[in-house]
């Protein structure tokens, strides 16, 4: 039912999904960027979810293979990403796509990159405006380790909470020696604690997202010498939740996937307050059983979950609203 196609931009590889029966109007365009950390994952492992949307929402979708770290040093993936997003919103008329209807999509820290291609491109006046970005389960700070959701589903795979800052590391190619300061935020000087407290704190999580016990954090002092072994977590370009109000006003009407069982779940909850505190309309999906992960096991048969299934349906409708 579909045609797909593989190119190179830039040295990045992209694969497009099109549906196969000729367009009757102008069709939407996805954008998809895989989760992995930025260090694992690939196109052919998100094959189905892809596929799956294309189909269902009579859509083309561009899955980005964007080169992986520590090999490809970060903030090359951003780079990546964003190429990949100025060739297909370039070539919209080849692909039969309508200008208006341009989504950013992605799971996990490819949720993190839509979030900040999204950013970037409120600059770019040249370009067609985004309708909407889709983030599921994202993770979008390296602020603050100590929200209920890290300490809640810390021993919860498939992310557990050290190895979250194992794969920042990892990412970043730094050698993760300081991994116990950074777990207890000894790499946030106190005047960005105070700045940022209205926008990442456990005191802005709703109470129902804190009876499976949350204690909160002692105050740790700040040690110079962790903040410069992994400052760049703080950038924002890692940590676009610490973008300003006068971006975050402007951004693309927006759809979060928060799941349960997930060491990310309040960087979701925490966006989406903030793009509401913003004006901008958020449509939000929590998935109460759903775990970090999940959407890689999709369309696997006996191994794909029904709460990977439940999210995928609820993001095809949302895309199938706009």
């Amino acid at each position: 039912k579909l045609l797909i196609k593989d190119l190179k931009v830039d040295e990045v590889p992209l694969r497009i999904y099109q549906p196969k029966w000729p367009p009757t109007g102008k069709r939407r365009g996805i954008l998809y960027f895989h989760g992995g950390a930025g260090t694992f994952g690939s196109i052919r492992a998100f094959e189905r979810v892809c596929r799956y949307i294309a189909k269902k929402c009579n859509s083309v979708v561009v899955s980005v293979g964007y080169r992986l770290a520590p090999e490809h040093p970060y903030p090359g993936q951003y780079f990546d990403c964003l190429n990949a997003t100025l060739y297909f919103m370039r070539n919209l008329e080849e692909y039969h796509v309508d200008p208006a209807l341009i989504i950013i999509s992605g799971d996990s820290c490819g949720a993190n990159f839509a979030t900040v291609i999204c950013q970037i491109l409120l600059n770019k006046r040249d370009l067609p405006k985004v309708r909407a970005q889709v983030l599921l389960y994202p993770g979008l700070q390296g602020l603050d380790f100590h929200l209920p959701s890290y300490q809640q589903n810390a021993s919860v795979p498939m992310l557990f909470r050290k190895l979250v800052i194992y794969f920042c590391f990892r990412y970043l190619n730094k050698e993760p020696s300081v991994l116990e300061d950074v777990l207890q935020s000894c790499h946030v000087p106190e005047s960005m604690k105070r700045k940022y407290k209205k926008w990442i704190s456990a005191d802005i999580i709703p109470d129902e997202f804190k009876i499976r016990g949350y204690v909160p954090q002692k105050p740790t002092s700040y040690k110079p010498e962790v903040h410069e072994a992994i400052k760049e977590i703080l950038a924002i370009t890692f940590s676009p939740l610490l973008a300003e109000d006068s971006i975050i006003c402007q951004l693309p009407e927006s759809y979060i996937v928060t799941c349960e069982f997930d060491v990310l779940r309040d960087d979701g909850l925490l966006y989406k307050k903030r793009l509401e505190d913003n004006g901008v309309q958020v449509t939000w999906y929590h998935s109460e059983s759903g775990f970090h992960g999940i959407l890689a096991f999709f369309g696997y048969g006996i191994f794909s979950f029904l709460s990977g299934k439940k999210i995928m349906d609820n993001t095809v409708n949302y895309i199938n609203s706009l």
